[in-house]
Parts: structure tokens; C-alpha cells; sequence
């Protein structure tokens, strides 16, 4: 069906953005840039069961799909694609897509298959969709280097646009998994980003551990361009952010 709609809007140029649903105002800057650029705008709206580590964070993760069709429709979005789980991994399904080495870095280190998951998902999304254009948010910088990857060695035919994190006025990066913390957990969070503006892994860390954070990893990422990545728990919620060391956010 998907196909069916788009086949009549091949001339121009189809821009497509990924999403799990539970839609901020991180992804509504990902919609906005697409809807600039592009002649046809399409969503996906997949809750991936595959790049969860288990059953509680999948079945914790929120879901509002009313909500989210509403925010699309208001962002000009022509094409919603929402598939069921079994149209992207049919009963039998047993091929996926692994960027090796970049994905076993980081998130992928400590959230082993996390990656191959992800890759195998947009790639079927890039197959069954055809953009020329797909969109994400420098926030998941590691993700943004994966998907770059993976079409560069498939060598497809798509343009990547990354496109800056939003963040709240506390400096808190736009996250579907804000929606956990509580106002305590919140108030902790913000270390992280402060943190993150130090430009420095080991100044970071050490402030992290000040405001008794448990931290995953406070690490330099050598992607395009070089970030500050880190990964840290508040209560029983992991969060991730970065700062870019090279370009208009350095400082």
C-alpha cells in the first residue's frame, strides 16, 4: 500500500523519517526539515521489538499513536507508515543486517544486537519506502553514523540529513524516555548535559560522579563530526547524549 501511494510521487523528490512513535519535539524538528526539503514527506511509526535489550524497557516504552497521527498531520506529513510487527519481520524472518564494527561501539558495546536491529529496520523501511532523502536527530549521533554506513556499503542511492538535538530550556535533551523520570530523576538528569559541555571525557565523568549518576561510558566517538557521547542511568531510566566537538556547536 505504501508503494501503491507513493508510486504517483516519484518526480519529485520523497524524504522519509523513522520514528518509534511517542512523537516530541525532537522528532517535529526532523518533520519540519524534511517538509523544507522535500516534495513528499513520510513517517514510519514502528515500535522496533528487535533493538530492545528486554521486555520491560519494550513494553515501558510510550505509545499515543492517536496523538502522534494528529502531530503528523499537523506537520504536513503526506504518508504515515505504521506497520504491525509481523509485516516487518514475518513468521520465518531470519535476515539481518549487521554494521559491525561501528555497532559494537558504545551503545552497541553495551547493548549488544541493539544495532543489528536497527540497521536490519531501515533498511527494510528504505526498501519498502524508496526515500531519497531520510532524516535524524544528532542526538542519537551513533545511530546517525550506522545508518550512514550501512548505506554507503549497500551503496543506496539516499541522501542522510542529521539534524541538531532539541532541547528542553534546561539543556535536557528531547527524549521519548523523559516521560519516565520523576521530578527528582529529572533534576538529577540535567548533569548530564552539563556535564557533556565540558568538551572533556574526564571532566565529564568526574562531574557525573559527583551528582551520583551511574554512568555506562564518557566517551570521544570519531564520527562526522566528533562527539562527546555518553550514557548514563537515572533511576531505572539510561539516558544518551552528546555535544559535537567540531563545527557550529563548538564552543
Amino acid at each position: 500500500m505504501v508503494r501503491a501511494a507513493l508510486a504517483e510521487r516519484r518526480d519529485g523528490v520523497v524524504g522519509l523519517v523513522p520514528t518509534m512513535g511517542a512523537l516530541h519535539a525532537g522528532h517535529l524538528s526532523l518533520l519540519r526539515a524534511a517538509r523544507a526539503e522535500c516534495d513528499t514527506l513520510a513517517m514510519s511509526l514502528f515500535v522496533n521489538p528487535a533493538q530492545f535489550g528486554d521486555s520491560t524497557d519494550l513494553n515501558g516504552y510510550p505509545r499515543d499513536e492517536a496523538h502522534d497521527l494528529t502531530l503528523a498531520e499537523t506537520e504536513g506529513v503526506d504518508i504515515v507508515f505504521a506497520p504491525g510487527v509481523d509485516e516487518i519481520y514475518p513468521p520465518g524472518f531470519q535476515t539481518w543486517v549487521d554494521v559491525t564494527e561501528l555497532g559494537s561501539i558504545l551503545e552497541g558495546r553495551s547493548r549488544p544486537g541493539h544495532f543489528r536491529a536497527v540497521a536490519t529496520v531501515c533498511l527494510k523501511l528504505f526498501t519498502i519506502v524508496q526515500p531519497d532523502r531520510v532524516y535524524f536527530g544528532q542526538k542519537d549521533a551513533q545511530q546517525v553514523e550506522v545508518i550512514r554506513t550501512l548505506i554507503r556499503d549497500l551503496a543506496l542511492e539516499i541522501d542522510v540529513r542529521a539534524v541538531p538535538t532539541v532541547r528542553d530550556p534546561d539543556g535536557l535533551a528531547l527524549s521519548s524516555r523523559n516521560t519516565r523520570l520523576s521530578a527528582e530523576e529529572r533534576s538529577r538528569a540535567l548533569a548530564l548535559p552539563r556535564a557533556l559541555a565540558a568538551r572533556d571525557p574526564g571532566k565529564a565523568r568526574a562531574f557525573l560522579a559527583e551528582h551520583d549518576l551511574d554512568v555506562d561510558y564518557v566517551e570521544v566517538a570519531p564520527f562526522d563530526p566528533p562527539v562527546l557521547a555518553a550514557a548514563v542511568r537515572v533511576g531505572s531510566t539510561r539516558l544518551i547524549d552528546n555535544v559535537p566537538l567540531q563545527g557550529e556547536d563548538d564552543r
